[in-house]
């Protein structure tokens, strides 16, 4: 299973990279693997803030939908327009091309709360 050092992760199975005063967050590669093909991303919440855990969007797989929960709390600053033509890039690239949705950080102290490779990889048993 593929979990860069470089990044953090949480509990629901979202990953973070952080770039000076934002971040860059998707689903990890053992999410997108439990959901299957990708065939939907649905994010509405450009501009707004949005709260540590809260949701941010959906994925849509052949077979089921699944929550995005946000790592931290910030406002959402861009989201990934590659997926709107391109939901496979979450299967195919889940940690580059196919990152979702790119955000301030509000509380950088948050980012001390998530999980390293390591520890996200004992939780899924990888």
């Amino acid at each position: 299973m593929n979990l860069p050092a470089t990044l953090k992760y949480t509990k629901e199975h979202e990953w973070i990279r952080v770039e000076g005063d934002v971040a860059y967050i998707g689903i990890t590669d053992h999410a997108q693997r439990e959901l299957g093909d990708i065939v939907y991303v649905d994010i509405d919440t450009l501009d707004k803030e949005v709260a540590e855990s809260e949701v941010f969007g959906t994925v849509e797989a052949v077979k089921t939908v699944s929550d995005l929960f946000s790592p931290i709390s910030g406002t959402v600053l861009e989201i990934n327009e590659k997926l709107d033509g391109s939901p496979e890039l979450v299967n195919s690239d889940p940690y580059g091309d196919g990152w979702m949705i790119k955000m301030s950080i509000a509380n950088p102290a948050q980012l001390e709360s998530l999980l390293t490779a390591e520890a996200y990889g004992e939780l899924v048993g990888a």
